[in-house]
């Protein structure tokens, strides 16, 4: 046991004079939290409370192109721009390229006439129906003309869907509208009430949001409750960069056959250094935890709320450090160069963070990838800290994702001690 004691003071002691490393491990970790919660929180409020701006041209004189702007203002997604009716698509397009808004539209002439000619028709259609008009009537009307929408590139496929759905869901009201009160007026000779055009068409039905969540009392989470997690197990497995290269350059400087003339046994150098770095994930994840509860709140970025079961938090944390510490272990006895070290480690750790699921949501990957994505130690540690922070669950709900990780974590331990063994380093 002292020698284990004696091993590990003087694995620290090593540790605290590697700055680069300590500035892998903890300051680049905590900046890339921030910063990727920041652009996520950025994004969750373009949507959800910011407006995106909006240029509306309106060369249409009729009434029911104000009723088709009056839909939009209700949706209340955008910020309305008015120009003037006069301009053209190259002075709208300017406006564009100058970043005056992200959209604009163009409502062209006659575009009242159009619609109401197309409920004219659609209306006469049902009365023929009903056989309440002759087959005479004009059903031949052509379509009401397009509302023009001009977009800047930077808005991503699913930023332009939900603005034409609002903007489609705008026009059809007005379509709606229209050939409701057509249709009254050919049955009653009356212009139809606004009570009743109302009670028609304003009828929504609520959707009510329900999180899919193992406990009640926990609302929608946020952005942190995502990205927290996430970064975390990034910023634990990023210590290859550091205990990889230890391991290469005791390798190199011969301290691991000295250990062996020596009467003790070169386990426990290992074991020295993975409780050592073991003991640095966890504090990784300490410092991390703690900036997402108590500092986000002072920077604008949602709060991290804490899984209820603290005591299955700290058991995550464990085996997600550990499984950390030994693949750093692993690709540190096989390197034989610092270089070779810290190059495949950094690359294999983004590698394994896209697969596993930290960059790219697991749900929006190609069938082809769910196999794989499995086979990434990252995947298995954010489902088990997103069955505790996403879903509110408890230890034995995620201990299905536990023991696949802590098989994965015993396999990275039998290749390590397989490379000692070859390398005749044990």
């Amino acid at each position: 046991m002292f020698k284990l004691w004696s091993t590990i003071i003087k694995d620290v002691r090593i540790l605290t004079r590697d700055r680069v490393g300590l500035v892998f491990m903890f300051a680049m970790p905590v900046l890339l939290v921030i910063i990727v919660t920041s652009i996520q929180n950025s994004t969750f409020s373009l949507l959800n409370k910011n407006k995106i701006s909006l240029i509306i041209c309106n060369q249409d004189t009729g009434k029911l192109s104000h009723e088709f702007i009056e839909g939009i203002d209700k949706a209340n997604m955008f910020q309305r721009i008015d120009v003037s009716k006069n301009e053209n698509e190259k002075t709208i397009f300017n406006r564009l390229h100058h970043d005056e808004a992200l959209i604009a539209i163009i409502i062209p002439p006659q575009f009242s006439e159009k619609i109401n000619a197309k409920a004219h028709t659609l209306s006469g259609k049902a009365m023929n129906a009903f056989g309440l008009e002759p087959d005479s009537l004009q059903t031949n009307v052509q379509d009401s003309l397009p509302v023009e929408l001009m977009y800047q590139p930077v808005l991503q496929s699913s930023m332009r869907e939900s603005i034409k759905g609002a903007l489609s869901g705008a026009l059809q009201l007005v379509q709606s509208r229209q050939v409701l009160r057509t249709l009254y007026f050919s049955l009653n000779e009356t212009a139809m009430p606004d009570s009743l055009e109302n009670e028609f068409l304003e009828n929504d039905v609520n959707v009510r949001e329900i999180a899919v969540s193992l406990d009640d009392s926990r609302g929608i989470p946020n952005a942190s409750q995502h990205n927290v997690p996430a970064w975390t197990i990034f910023a634990m497995f990023f210590i290859v960069i550091s205990l990889g290269a230890g391991i290469v350059r005791e390798k190199l400087s011969g301290s691991f056959l000295r250990l062996k003339t020596l009467p003790s046994n070169f386990m426990i150098a290992i074991f020295s250094k993975q409780i050592t770095y073991l003991f640095v994930t966890l504090l990784q994840a300490v410092i991390i935890f703690a900036i997402g509860v108590f500092i986000f709140p002072y920077i604008g970025l949602p709060e991290l709320n804490l899984p209820a079961d603290i005591g299955g938090l700290f058991l995550v944390t464990f085996f997600c450090g550990l499984c950390a510490v030994s693949y750093a272990t692993c690709i540190g006895v096989f390197a034989n160069t610092q270089e070779q070290s810290n190059g495949f480690g950094a690359i294999s750790i983004v590698i394994l963070a896209a697969v596993g699921g930290l960059m790219v949501p697991a749900f929006a990957m190609p069938a082809s990838f769910q196999f794989i994505m499995k086979l990434s130690p990252m995947h298995w540690c954010l489902e088990a800290y997103y069955g505790l922070f996403l879903e509110g669950g408890k230890l034995k709900d995620i201990l299905s994702n536990l023991l696949s990780l802590i098989f994965i974590t015993l396999i990275f331990q039998v290749i390590s001690f397989i490379g000692l063994k070859y390398k005749k380093l044990v």
